[in-house]
């Protein structure tokens, strides 16, 4: 008998407006490890709101592969969802992204609560009341103001062992709240491993019978939301040099705001208002190290002679990240097109 391997098939629901991870395990005997070689499989769509009863499978197209640090023998299979015909369904946001040159790269910062089911609150908050407010919290170190290290500093190792390129990891703004940033080459490969990395974080609160919260607004009031900024650049951007071609392409998303807004999350409202390092949600601005603009112009690529990358600051922690990329594809490479050098 052959060695036997788990294949973690992981897909997105058809759940709105948020879409949720799923997954469901696959053995397979002497698999080789590589993407080629895991089959397509199916599921119940009538079960993921992907398909009626009385016509309800759903195909699982594999699209990227991991190996499973969590278990023996194991894989993370990221698939897309097809229908019978294998077309793409319409709730499969990857098969959107128009980048097939891998020309786009992207960096997701993904701001997450840990969340305490029983009290529903983030984890460190007091029953029934609040902490300190926001100041001793951001990059903190200590058992008062950074809680929840522990599945933060897993989840990492997690990731690293997978092959998920994340770039880093820090305490943010409120209590309870956490950041990751992965970064990869190619907008759909990105997707796959911001997607991979949150079923790792949700998979590891569970073992600490705590959740993960990507709510934009977790708590109302004068509390830091939680945002999946989004930075991103093609060749243009990589190598232009030129301040004028960054202002081109940062106006061209100024009269499609509502277009992006619908792609970025739901109840960004909630967090877009202005205040806590956000602009409001119905007006856009673009500035040179303006954690307060819609898109911000990082120094790092200033000082580099204006060759480098923008960070779209809008969209939502709860945002899709296959989405994201692909309405930030379609206008850049609408502006690119368009650009006077």
């Amino acid at each position: 008998m052959g060695t036997k391997a788990k294949l973690e098939y992981i897909w997105l629901d058809g759940y709105r407006p948020t879409a949720n991870l799923r997954s469901k395990t696959k053995i397979v005997e002497d698999f080789s490890g590589k993407l080629e070689d895991a089959p397509i499989w199916s599921f119940d769509g009538s079960s993921t709101e992907q398909a009626e009863g009385n016509d309800s499978d759903c195909l699982l197209k594999p699209v990227a592969i991991f190996p499973d640090p969590g278990r023996k023998n194991g894989y993370l299979v990221m698939t897309e969802v097809l229908n019978p015909d294998s077309t793409p369904h319409e709730s499969n946001t990857r098969a959107t992204i128009d980048d097939d040159d891998d020309d786009f790269w992207f960096g997701f910062e993904q701001e997450y609560c840990i969340w305490d089911n029983e009290h529903n609150l983030p984890i460190g908050f007091p029953p029934g009341g609040f902490p300190a407010p926001q100041g001793p919290y951001y990059c903190s170190v200590g058992s008062e103001n950074a809680v929840g290290r522990e599945i933060v500093e897993e989840h990492l190792d997690l990731c690293l062992e997978a092959g998920i390129n994340v770039e880093g990891i820090n305490a943010e703004v409120m209590l309870g709240q956490w950041e990751y940033q992965v970064f990869a080459k190619g907008a759909k490969r990105a997707g796959d491993e911001a997607w991979v990395a949150r079923y790792l974080l949700a998979r590891t609160a569970e073992r600490y019978g705590y959740s993960i919260n990507l709510e934009p607004k977790p708590i109302k009031g004068d509390w830091n939301g939680s945002g999946m900024h989004a930075n991103f650049s093609n060749t243009l951007l990589r190598t232009c040099g030129s301040q004028s071609v960054f202002e081109q392409i940062c106006k061209a998303f100024e009269p499609v705001i509502d277009e992006h807004i619908a792609a970025y999350g739901a109840d960004n409202d909630q967090r877009l208002t202005g205040q806590h390092e956000t602009q409001s949600i119905d007006k856009f601005s673009y500035g040179v190290s303006d954690r307060g603009a819609s898109i911000r112009i990082g120094i790092a690529t200033v000082e580099a002679g204006w060759k480098g990358w923008l960070e779209d600051r809008r969209p939502a922690s709860n945002a899709d990240p296959y989405r994201v990329a692909g309405i930030i594809v379609k206008t850049v490479k609408g502006a690119s097109a368009n650009i006077k050098a």
